[in-house]
């Protein structure tokens, strides 16, 4: 007899046609009753497929229900496929807090894109998931590196970085700080999970964020908020009646009167400010080749290349995950191939909006403003807006093929830099920050030096890059600021304290990083405590003990010469001395590393607040010293507050006059 199988049901049938096999041996001449039988049975569907097909999703979407009150959450991107993955997301953060897994089974990823589906529907009708996002059904149960489950995560990252990311996810999301801690933590484990991903539905960058979401609590409308960019905080408050729409409407046309009379008033002031900078001959935004006035006058430029959305999807392969080079809180950074067989490297902002468009124009105004061999180069930009992407905001420069200096010392390269790579790295980063000091016109302050923001191209030349904080500072202006911006650990006492914002926070900045390029060692570690320490600290330390070299990392290839490697120690800790005056300016930075001349002298660093007594005593017993070490390099030598040479005292005290003149105070 000629057995029949349905594909995965062949226990079933097997079963049903061995025993027409039995029968038809026991009888020679089938009756028709047999005939009638197998009639039927091929009329009857497969039993084990629907069995297969209802498989219930582990997937929980009402918790979206929950967390939204039964509204939409707000999104913080304008990319609706984006959005829906972002959701997906934090489904999988749930799935993962309550069954220690990533992804549903496989047999359930039918059921869980119809109950996805489902929920998606009741807000966007038209839309189907699956279709207009070009996912594949089997996608929702695959992730990255093959890891389905905790167990097999956390044994791909080391246990410091995972407990790392535990004490900064571990906790309430909702505040700006907590989420800040959590996120810049996350960029640790990344560099751990580099396989291959199959689908696009949960990729590898995906898993930190869901990691860190089963730390805090998915079911937090914060941790939604921070990780996902859904806002689920005011969502279910739209319906609460006609009362609290009048009040609404009130309300917004309340503040609509406040924000117009506000927006003449500060014009105004802008208007009246900018006359008086260009009396004092000053150069205002309209004479750097793009207007203040936004987007418009960047589009009317002659000065600058704009590339069409076309170009860049074609030049970055429709932004695939594998031209991505770099990513932040901006967006990501992709590799592009232009048509002329140059390569580039492209920039895409997410979130835009007003302040998208503000933030974009910003740095497009700054880029545009210098030239220099030290800083990056603006190739050009694109804006744009389609119905699908949403607003397209791209900025185009030249490529690093060398990534940025962060790569080399703390990243995945394991060959360690030489001392001649690195000293060439010290000097063309100090030269590109006193061009923005002193060779641009107005000045600008760069406000986020750190080793991933210092790009290296072919020839290891430094391009300092990413000036999305920078500030323009016409002459005489001292900038006090009550929003503070850059990195932990990188930000200067006096800027990170009391919002004093100057060239010499780019100093100690540029000191801290530049201990990071010598040591090899981070800016901020974390002790088997759990306490943070501060790697100026450590270098202080050293220096005061007289073993300034200690300070050098172990094992660099090609090691200068004693003295040399001890002259750029003490400049890096005089640069990132937490007192501003006793730091030198940038000009004087790159004298001293490219001549013969000595670092100058330098009082002691104030005790901290929470010193004991001990180390109270110890200052107060040390009123005078040298900074130097065994390979007897004396040039610099730390100096009490309390100096016994009166001629000394008078000339520190001209000198610290002579840095303080306040000129003009703005304030952000």
């Amino acid at each position: 007899m000629t057995m029949i199988y349905y594909s995965n049901h062949r226990p079933t049938y097997s079963l049903s046609f061995l025993l027409l096999g039995k029968l038809s041996n026991t009888y020679q001449a089938p009756p028709m009753s047999l005939f009638i039988f197998l009639f039927f049975l091929f009329l009857l569907p497969p039993p084990s497929l629907s069995q297969n097909d209802n498989v219930t999703c582990p997937l929980n979407t009402t918790l979206l229900t929950t967390l939204g009150g039964g509204s939409e959450p707000s999104f913080d991107s304008s990319s609706t496929c984006h959005n829906v993955l972002q959701t997906l997301h934090l489904l999988q953060a749930d799935y993962l807090r309550r069954q220690s897994r990533f992804v549903p089974p496989l047999n359930s990823s039918a059921s869980c894109w119809s109950t996805f589906q489902s929920y998606i529907t009741k807000y966007e009708p038209n839309f189907d998931v699956r279709s207009r996002c070009g996912l594949q059904t089997s996608w929702i149960s695959y992730g990255c590196m093959n890891i389905t489950t905790l167990q097999q995560f956390e044994s791909v990252v080391p246990a410091a970085t995972i407990q790392s990311v535990k004490s900064s996810c571990n906790q309430s999301l909702d505040n700006n700080a907590p989420c800040a801690s959590c996120t810049t933590s996350l960029s640790n484990l990344q560099s751990y999970l580099n396989g291959s991903t199959v689908g696009n539905v949960s990729d590898c960058r995906s898993y930190t964020s869901i990691y860190a979401a089963y730390l805090a609590d998915p079911t937090d409308t914060g941790t939604a908020k921070c990780l996902f960019g859904l806002d689920f905080s005011s969502s279910g408050k739209s319906n609460n009646g006609k009362k609290v729409l009048i009040g609404v409407v009130v309300a917004v046309f309340f503040v609509l009167g406040l924000v117009l009379f506000g927006g003449f008033c500060g014009y105004l002031r802008w208007k009246k400010k900018r006359n008086e900078i260009t009396k004092k001959g000053g150069v205002g935004m309209d004479q750097i080749g793009l207007s203040s006035s936004g987007l418009d006058s960047m589009n009317q430029s002659t000065t600058l290349i704009r590339f069409s959305f076309d170009e860049i999807k074609r030049a970055t392969r429709n932004f695939s995950r594998d031209n991505i080079i770099g990513s932040g809180g901006y967006g990501n950074v992709y590799k592009g191939l232009l048509n002329d067989g140059s390569q580039v490297a492209m920039k895409r902002f997410k979130n835009c909006s007003v302040a998208g468009d503000a933030s974009f124009t910003h740095e497009v105004e700054v880029i545009a403003s210098v030239r220099h061999v030290n800083l990056v180069a603006l190739r050009g930009y694109c804006t744009a807006t389609t119905n699908l992407e949403g607003h397209q905001r791209i900025i185009v420069t030249d490529l690093m093929e060398n990534g940025s200096l962060y790569d080399h010392l703390f990243g995945s390269r394991g060959k360690k830099l030489s001392w001649p790579l690195r000293q060439k790295i010290a000097l063309g980063t100090a030269r590109g920050l006193a061009y923005l000091h002193y060779g641009a016109q107005p000045s600008i302050i760069h406000r986020d030096i750190k080793a991933s923001n210092i790009l290296l191209d072919e020839k290891f030349e430094a391009k300092v890059a990413d000036f999305g904080l920078a500030k323009f500072n016409p002459e005489g202006m001292t900038h006090m600021s009550t929003r503070v911006a850059g990195t932990m650990g990188y930000v200067a006492p006096e800027y990170a304290l009391y919002g004093q914002l100057t060239e010499r926070s780019d100093v100690f900045s540029y000191g801290v990083v530049l201990l990071e390029l010598l040591s090899g060692r981070k800016a901020l570690e974390t002790d088997s405590d759990g306490q943070p320490n501060a790697l100026t600290d450590l270098a202080w330390s050293l220096v005061r003990e007289g073993k300034s070299l200690d300070v050098i990392e172990d094992g660099m290839p090609e090691q200068g010469a004693p003295e040399v490697l001890e002259k750029y120690v003490l400049v890096a800790v005089l640069c990132s001395h937490p007192q501003l005056y006793a730091r030198p300016t940038m000009d004087q930075v790159v004298k001293m590393l490219e001549t013969d001349e000595s670092v100058p002298s330098v009082m002691e660093r104030p005790i901290p607040f929470t010193a004991g007594r001990i180390d109270i005593e110890k200052s107060a017993l040390s009123n005078s010293g040298q900074l130097c070490s065994p390979t007897g390099y004396q040039a610099f030598t730390m100096q009490s507050k309390h100096l016994s040479d009166p001629n000394k005292q008078e000339e520190l005290k001209e000198g610290e006059e002579g840095n303080s003149e306040s000129g003009t105070m703005s304030v952000d």
